[in-house]
């Protein structure tokens, strides 16, 4: 018999996130998990609701040789196969664990840029993000529970614990911070070695509580794409293509990243410079989820830490687009929280956020369990 807290998850999955009605396809993606529990789970309770489940389970260690091999030829070809069935589908459920959270880090550069280019962008970017009701997460594996420096017991107690929160209640507490956001033109962003300046002025904002990624929590837009000038200093580790990338740091003029610097500074510059858009920024972000309190090389988790924020160097996205196409979107977090270093978000000439901790009245909500 399956936890319940399993079944909690898949019902929060399909009705909450997905929103599955009966006929629908629903494609659940399952990558290195250490059980099927939860796709059962998503399979049994697709079926009940009159929907008609798909399933691909995949192993990191058989991509890694796909992208070790990858040649432009066969990267077209396997988004060929893998577009046509995430176009016959309604739904989505991508869920992903890892046996080793480093299993692409020495694929070439170029290699994963092609799988970038030619198989990620063609599928995800422009089929499952614009077209489907979609959902991302991932899974408790021993791996992550030893990047959260945290037993695999405790870990799953704090995963399912952050993972069912009340959404429902996030989106409401959400609301003033969307009406602030949407009214705001200037953004001023301190913190240690981070003087930043920016515009969001008529680009869509997007409360985000539940429907895409899980846990969530954030508030999302996108900076104007030219406005951003000034410095950036992120204190949040990030594991993007294998690696694991520290002491981030950019410089902007006029939208665009013209340094960056961090302990892998040749990687990240290639990253950078895999098309025009990916020195522009795609996304700002206002993390909300105050369950989730520290960093655990995992970006699901840590770009919605409470007292954070995200600047993602890359796409927009559709629903709060600022113009910006790239094949890259790389979300890094900046805590603000006094224990890591402190810092103020104004918007205007007013301050909105200080230490972590959201000012205003109206944005008071936002502050508990913080």
């Amino acid at each position: 018999m399956n936890d319940p807290r399993i079944t909690q998850l898949a019902n929060l999955l399909l009705d909450h996130s997905c929103e599955i009605k009966k006929g629908e396809k629903i494609l659940i993606e399952a990558f290195d998990l250490p059980e099927p529990n939860l796709v059962c789970a998503l399979v049994e309770g697709a079926a009940e609701r009159g929907a008609i489940p798909l399933v691909s389970t995949k192993q990191n260690a058989v991509l890694r040789s796909l992208y070790q091999t990858a040649t432009e030829e066969s990267m077209q070809a396997a988004a060929e196969f893998e577009g046509a069935r995430m176009h016959s589908c309604q739904a989505y459920v991508g869920i992903r664990g890892a046996a080793n959270s480093s299993q692409f880090a020495d694929v070439p550069h170029e290699r994963m840029d092609l799988f970038q280019q030619h198989w990620w962008k063609p599928v995800h970017g422009s089929i499952r993000v614009p077209d489907t009701k979609w959902v991302v997460l991932r899974y408790p594996t021993d791996s992550f529970a030893q990047a959260a420096s945290m037993s695999t017991a405790a870990f799953e107690d704090f995963y399912f614990d952050v993972c069912t929160a009340d959404y429902a209640a996030m989106g409401e507490a959400q609301k003033p911070l969307v009406a602030r956001m949407e009214a705001a033109d200037r953004v001023k962003i301190i913190a240690p070695g981070t003087e930043l300046e920016f515009s969001i002025k008529d680009i869509p904002v997007i409360p985000c509580s539940g429907e895409r990624n899980i846990p969530d929590g954030e508030v999302f837009t996108a900076p104007v794409r030219d406005s951003i000038n000034g410095v950036i200093r992120y204190n949040t580790q990030s594991r993007y293509q294998g690696t694991v990338f520290d002491h981030v740091e950019f410089e902007f003029k006029n939208g665009k990243i013209i340094r960056a610097e961090a302990n892998e500074t040749k990687k990240l510059n290639e990253i950078l410079d895999s098309d025009e858009g990916a020195r522009y920024v795609g996304e700002w972000a206002i993390g909300t989820n105050n369950r989730v309190r520290h960093p655990m090389l995992d970006t699901l988790f840590d770009e919605k830490i409470g007292g954070s924020f995200h600047l993602t160097p890359g796409q927009a996205y559709e629903e709060a687009d600022n113009g910006n196409n790239s094949r890259i979107h790389w979300d890094l977090v900046l805590i603000q929280r006094e224990d890591y270093g402190g810092g103020e978000i104004w918007f205007d000439d007013e301050l909105l956020r200080k230490d972590g901790h959201f000012v205003p009245d109206d944005l008071q909500g936002l502050n508990e369990g913080l």
